[in-house]
């Protein structure tokens, strides 16, 4: 379903809208697990439990951008189909790929397109983002975005990792 797509480098499997040089935001993060999990199980536990500030940040987004004529996204649902495919939608993404190691979520509109792909590699996970603007809008909307993504998907791994160690526990 990906009709254009790079990938980061050939030892990589996540995939880029454009040559790393040519995108206007790109971000990759990574962590060490403690076990194992599949890149559309870690998509599912990071939108069943967003950061509390996501809804806010989400209804922000929306009343701005809709003054310049940008669809709402209304954030993550939380909802997940229950036999995921190449073409559904979560929540505003497109599922473009879909494996278990390799999920590639994209939004795409006139002022920007971004890419999502949660990479797994045995208990290694990598998120890594991708965005190309196409005009004035989406380069000031990803002004105050690319700062607060990093930040919110730095957090989204903390917090995974943490969830998964406390489902480990004896204790849990």
């Amino acid at each position: 379903m990906i009709s254009k797509h790079f990938f980061l480098s050939k030892s990589s499997n996540a995939y880029l809208l454009a040559p790393r040089e040519k995108l206007n935001f790109y971000d990759a993060q990574s962590i060490i697990l403690p076990k194992e999990i599949t890149a559309p199980d870690v998509w599912q536990m990071i939108v069943s439990n967003p950061l509390s500030i996501m809804k806010l940040a989400f209804r922000v987004r929306d009343k701005i951008s809709s003054c310049f004529g940008v669809k709402p996204i209304k954030g993550f649902s939380g909802q997940w189909p229950d036999n995921l495919q190449v073409g559904d939608q979560l929540d505003f993404f497109l599922v473009e790929h879909l494996s278990p190691n390799v999920l590639t979520l994209t939004a795409r509109d006139k002022h920007l397109d971004v890419m999502t792909c949660i990479t797994t590699d045995k208990t290694k996970l990598t998120i890594t983002s991708s965005v190309k603007t196409h005009n004035l809008f989406g380069r000031i909307y990803m002004l105050p975005v690319a700062n607060a993504h990093r930040l919110i998907v730095r957090s989204d791994l903390k917090r995974l990792k943490h969830k998964m160690i406390k489902d480990q526990s004896p204790l849990a």
